[in-house]
């Protein structure tokens, strides 16, 4: 009969299990006196302060007060009050990811977002283009107004000798352009989340050569060469990459020994175990290894084209629906999308790492991919009859060319290993 020891022993093991970790040192810290209340359910005294909240936001208990509103702003509160209440339940109730800093909450909310923002979408898709481009009014004050066309490549001249002002106006205008700090902030992204700098570079020129093939059909994707392959491949995206790449290697060289709050000696202990509680409790490495066999290699070869597509799809959606690049819908979507990646590379990677024969992918892999296909559908849908120019034959025999010979590549692949494993079990 196993003692209340041992049983409270194995429920505090499950639930660091449950919640992602995998050392003692994480189940010290749950534990830690000064820590452990934040782990603790408090489902019913929350729920009890949300309904608290909705008597006041609602106005239930004096009907009166809203009868001079809008049916507008009343619908407005209304759909921000559902979100509020379907996020507020996948703060308490909604499974734990595989990440438990700085809190298996903050995960489960992240969660949440993502589902939000794929029903949103789901909405959106059902919608006219013209309505939908008005509807975004509701998201901001300054959309549903039609975009002036921007080029970059109209001058590619580097020295321009009759402009009396600045002869290098077209390098300045691109230097101190908004994509240039975003690209350099997104690969620093991108090499925390991917960890594989091969990997990183096949994504840089693979979305080069994406600006290059959709250029017909998007004005902002028509670069000048030195801007494309100097600024964006050799600058912003190498030294984005660069400092990402020593962030990997700052974490996975650190020694991860995590010590209660409680237990810190001294107010700066304290401080720096408080931030600490910001970054990763353990830095697990990323093993892709796409040249392992062809169907690891598939699987690799997908995960690039999810993450080409998903940024692919942010210039589609705001050359669809009017959306500025300086709109803060934007960099909204994309801190969402990268809190979103954050566990869904993580349990991408656990689960081509998984040796089981019968495994599943994650509930955020699930997500993402769902959210890439609706992002796509509405660029497709809205799309149509907003590009005016077909792509170039060569292009068109280009990639063509290019997944032909994908296929052979990968159908010999296949039959030489094939072929290997039957002569190993012959001998």
């Amino acid at each position: 009969m196993e003692t209340k020891v041992h049983q409270r022993v194995k429920r505090n093991d499950y639930h660091v299990k449950e919640n992602g970790g995998s050392h003692l040192s994480d189940f010290e810290d749950v534990l830690d006196p000064w820590t452990a209340w934040a782990y603790k359910p408090r489902t019913i005294t929350l729920l009890l302060i949300g309904a608290c909240f909705l008597i006041w936001a609602s106005g239930a208990l004096d009907p009166e007060r809203d009868v001079s509103g809008d049916l507008v702003t009343s619908v407005k509160r209304g759909v921000w009050a559902m979100i509020a209440v379907f996020l507020a339940y996948c703060l308490l109730q909604a499974p734990s990811t595989v990440l438990i800093r700085p809190h298996p909450a903050i995960w489960r909310l992240v969660h949440g977002m993502a589902v939000v923002y794929l029903v949103a979408l789901t909405f959106l898709l059902f919608q006219k283009r013209d309505d939908a481009r008005q509807f975004m009014k509701f998201l901001h004050p300054d959309l549903g107004v039609e975009l002036p066309e921007r080029s970059y490549g109209a001058d590619c001249r580097i020295y321009i000798p009759e402009n009396p002002t600045s002869r290098f106006k077209n390098v300045y205008e691109t230097l101190f352009d908004e994509f240039v700090l975003a690209h350099i902030i997104g690969w620093w992204g991108k090499a925390i989340l991917i960890r594989n700098q091969p990997l990183l570079w096949v994504l840089s020129i693979g979305f080069e050569l994406m600006e290059f093939t959709f250029r017909h059909m998007l004005p902002n994707f028509n670069e000048c060469w030195w801007d494309s392959i100097i600024l964006d491949i050799l600058i912003c995206n190498w030294f984005g990459i660069w400092a990402g790449m020593h962030t990997v290697r700052y974490f996975d060289g650190k020694t991860y020994k995590w010590v209660g709050l409680s237990r810190q000696p001294n107010i700066m202990g304290k401080v720096k175990r408080t931030l600490g509680q910001f970054t990763p409790a353990q830095w697990d490495k990323d093993e892709w290894h796409p040249l392992l066999g062809p169907l690891r290699f598939v699987q690799v070869l997908i995960l690039c084209i999810g993450f080409l597509t998903v940024e692919l799809n942010t210039f589609f959606l705001k050359f669809c629906l009017w959306i500025p690049p300086r709109n803060p819908v934007i960099i909204y979507r994309l801190i969402l999308w990268w809190f979103i990646a954050i566990p869904t590379i993580r349990e991408y990677n656990t689960y081509l790492q998984d040796r089981k024969p019968v495994k599943k992918v994650g509930a955020f892999c699930w997500l993402s991919l769902a959210i890439c296909i609706v992002e796509l559908l509405i660029c497709i849908k809205f799309g149509h009859g907003l590009y005016h120019n077909s792509m170039p034959l060569w292009l068109v025999i280009f990639w063509s060319s290019v997944g032909v010979a994908l296929v052979i590549f990968l159908l010999v692949w296949s039959w030489q290993q094939l072929h290997g494993n039957l002569g190993k079990k012959r001998r």
